[in-house]
């Protein structure tokens, strides 16, 4: 008997696909209107609208950024610290939301901004006319520059840009570092961070990397993570911003914030936690 009706279940449903194939779908009753409430996904504000409201009614600060030290990187549990990270979350509180913080492709920074998978670019962002096209930039907070690291035992040899000629160099892909190393018709293995750049030389992979100068002063050196490591040429002098979004009210909201953090002594505390007090500029 079980057999029997698992025979007939199946043919029974065998004909509902016949039928339902046959209808062909353009004659059907629509389903009659359902009494439970409407979900609709959150709509996001349009470009000429408040990025400051669309980020407070979604209730998350997103920011783009990379293993940096010392601005963005991570610490023994897992969590994002450093100059940068932690003077997001202050600025996130000010606006009354959480942080989210986002690994992002350097060299996809503004597509990120521009599509809105993240809200901004914070994380030792040299300021360059590339950066000022694409999006709408803060008023600079820390002076850096880009630095040649060798082995220590190599210094000596590589003290002016001239005698960088001939090295094979490691740099982060999209960084002001590859932008110099263009500029100087100099080549390079493009990698994906500027730690990734310095695993190269001290892995002997590559003869030297260019980094950011606050970047070196955190980890090469006597009793850092790479001692055989130094930097010789400074190639140029930078300063950092915060880029938002092209026409983000989101940039004064950052700049009143800055201030404020400068006047009460937070910016100049959190810098000194992490050694880069004497980059900050002065407000």
């Amino acid at each position: 008997m079980r057999k029997k009706r698992l025979a007939a279940s199946l043919l029974a449903l065998s004909l509902c696909f016949s039928l339902a194939a046959c209808s062909g779908g353009s004659s059907a009753t629509p389903a009659p209107e359902s009494d439970a409430p409407e979900t609709t996904a959150p709509v996001e504000t349009d470009r000429g609208e408040s990025d400051l409201a669309y980020v407070q009614t979604k209730g998350t600060l997103v920011v783009g950024m990379t293993d940096f030290a010392p601005m963005d990187y991570k610490d023994e549990n897992g969590e994002w610290i450093g100059f940068d990270a932690d003077m997001a979350k202050a600025f996130a509180e000010s606006l009354g939301v959480d942080v989210e913080f986002l690994e992002i492709n350097w060299d996809n920074k503004l597509m990120e901004l521009d599509t809105k998978g993240i809200d901004v670019i914070w994380n030792g962002m040299t300021i360059n006319d590339e950066v000022e096209a694409g999006a709408s930039v803060s008023e600079p907070y820390c002076r850096n520059g880009q630095v040649v690291v060798v082995p220590v035992d190599k210094a000596e040899d590589y003290q002016t840009v001239e005698s960088l000629s001939g090295l094979n160099f490691a740099v982060e892909n999209g960084s002001a570092g590859a932008e110099q190393l263009d500029a100087l018709g100099l080549s390079y293995v493009a990698k994906t961070t500027q730690a990734d750049a310095l695993l190269e030389v001290a892995s002997g992979a590559s003869d030297a990397c260019v980094i950011d100068l606050l970047m070196a002063g955190a980890m090469i050196g006597e009793g850092t993570s790479y001692p055989d490591l130094t930097y010789t040429v400074q190639l140029n002098d930078e300063e950092y911003g915060v880029a938002f979004r092209k026409g983000s009210d989101l940039v004064d909201a950052f700049n009143e914030f800055w201030a404020s953090a400068y006047a009460d002594g937070t910016v100049m505390e959190t810098a000194t936690t992490y050694g880069v007090q004497e980059s900050v500029i002065e407000k």
